[in-house]
């Protein structure tokens, strides 16, 4: 096999500051006495990219109360008014997205591939589409006069950390909510990068801002009473507690949680495609996919023949510098996420499932994992049961589709699945029985600003995109 040359992106483009402050207000400041600082590293490296505030109550407080001062005259603006701002902030991602690539691959470690022609366009599509319902709200089927929530506060994850911002920023906006966010202490910079674009944008200060720090900083957030909307995307784990925090409170919330996806592949699937969609919903940023489809499910007649071509497409994958435009698979997120992985595939091992990876070398310094896949794998495996939120794979058989609907059902989540065959009627069959938020077609990892997305179950509650993103900030 031929090898490439390397060709890398130039981080030369991007200006990193030595430290961050806290977006409050329209302006960036130190975190006050009872915050702190943390460091964000290059997970691809563990080279330090930049010191970052880490917001302590009071920074919090001010931060609420920013947002809801900037509610009033925010949510009196005409939306066409308000769409201005939002076409605004999408015009200039697109012009800054070579920048906002390079910067969310070295704070993430996902290829550059990746950031440039998936989640970057993706981001300025989300913008340009809400900011198309902003004076159309009364014509969403969401009653003749809906109105919006107030301050929402928003957590999102370190796997597409400029993504999530904008699946909830740009519908929050659009209906005149005013916001708080709180990015992934791993990955704070686009979101700080961010902030920058609303300045040049010149959004008015208040109606959006940005709080970086850890666990802590979210649950003061989430907990504030000041907040009328909670929004998170994250572990399960972490939603129950948020779900708890806001028991009977007066606050909205929706979460968009774990996921253990079914990918079932028929008999009659067209075998190469369904290949591709399988290596796309693994191992597409690193695994590091809530919808990822982590269980496969092949029909036994074309078992081999399925396993022996995904093995041959595996071996061509290219892990390695997420700068590198040749790259397939990235840096794992973090040392914690890594161990994690690890822990949970070795957990395979001892329950007597058979690990195969392809031969790659992987570089000395970093986060870095083999692209891997389990067969021999029962549904009482844990990996076939845990998400691990990594490049694995447990493959799994069926002979029926009653038994393939049932193992795919057979999960406490149910965010997302896929379908793979050439017959029509089999595929529409399927997706109707299987409880999912969202069923792929003879594709997967496929997103578009006008389709909801969300889950059932452990996945979660609520609707994130298209028209049904908009109820989430409405009363």
């Amino acid at each position: 096999m031929f090898e490439y040359a390397p060709a890398p992106e130039s981080r030369s483009i991007v200006d990193l500051a030595p430290s961050y402050g806290l977006f409050i207000d329209g302006a960036f400041d130190p975190p006050s006495a009872d915050g702190g600082v943390f460091k964000t590293v290059n997970p691809a490296s563990e080279e330090v990219l930049a010191e970052v505030s880490a917001a302590g109550p009071r920074d919090v407080d001010r931060a609420v109360a920013a947002a809801r001062r900037a509610f009033g005259p925010w949510s009196a603006l005409p939306g066409a008014e308000r769409a201005k701002y939002l076409f605004r902030i999408a015009r200039i991602i697109q012009e800054r997205s070579r920048e906002l690539a390079v910067l969310e691959s070295l704070d993430n470690g996902k290829p550059i591939r990746e950031s440039r022609d998936v989640d970057l366009p993706l981001v300025a599509a989300h913008f340009f589409y809400y900011a198309g319902w902003a004076d159309k709200l009364r014509y969403a089927g969401l009653g003749p006069d809906p109105r919006p929530l107030g301050v929402a506060a928003q957590v999102i994850p370190w796997n597409f950390p400029l993504l999530m911002l904008a699946w909830k920023i740009a519908p929050a906006l659009a209906c005149g909510n005013t916001v708080v966010l709180k990015p992934a202490e791993t990955t704070p910079l686009s979101a700080l990068f961010f902030a920058d674009v609303c300045r040049q944008a010149e959004l008015p200060p208040g109606v959006v801002n940005i709080l970086t720090g850890a666990g802590d900083t979210g649950r003061l957030l989430v907990e504030h009473p000041g907040v009328d909307k909670v929004a998170f995307t994250g572990s399960t784990e972490v939603g129950r507690q948020i779900a708890r925090a806001v028991a009977g409170t007066r606050k909205r919330v929706g979460l968009e949680l774990g996921g253990k996806a079914a990918n079932i592949i028929f008999d009659d699937a067209p075998i190469d495609q369904a290949v591709e969609g399988i290596v796309n919903g693994i191992f597409f940023n690193q695994g590091h996919v809530c919808c990822a489809g982590s269980r496969l499910l092949v029909q036994e007649s074309v078992y081999d023949e399925v396993l022996t071509a995904l093995k041959r497409r595996m071996a061509t994958l290219r892990v390695g510098d997420p700068l590198d435009k040749n790259t397939d698979i990235g840096a794992i997120n973090s040392a914690a996420q890594l161990e994690r992985i690890r822990t949970l595939s070795e957990v395979g091992d001892t329950e007597g499932a058979q690990r195969w990876s392809p031969a790659c070398e992987l570089p000395e310094h970093g986060y870095w994992f083999a692209p891997t896949i389990f067969t021999g794998v029962t549904q009482a495996h844990r990996i076939a049961r845990e998400e691990i939120f990594g490049p694995v794979l447990s493959v799994l058989t069926f002979r029926t589709p009653a038994e393939a609907i049932e193992k795919a059902n057979n999960t406490p989540y149910g965010l997302s699945a896929g379908v793979w065959s050439e017959k029509g009627s089999r595929i529409l069959a399927v997706a109707d029985k299987l409880r999912a938020g969202v069923v792929w077609a003879n594709t997967f990892n496929k997103f578009d600003p006008t389709s909801p997305f969300g889950g059932y179950k452990e996945s979660g509650y609520g609707r994130e995109g298209g028209r049904h993103g908009l109820e989430a900030y409405l009363a």
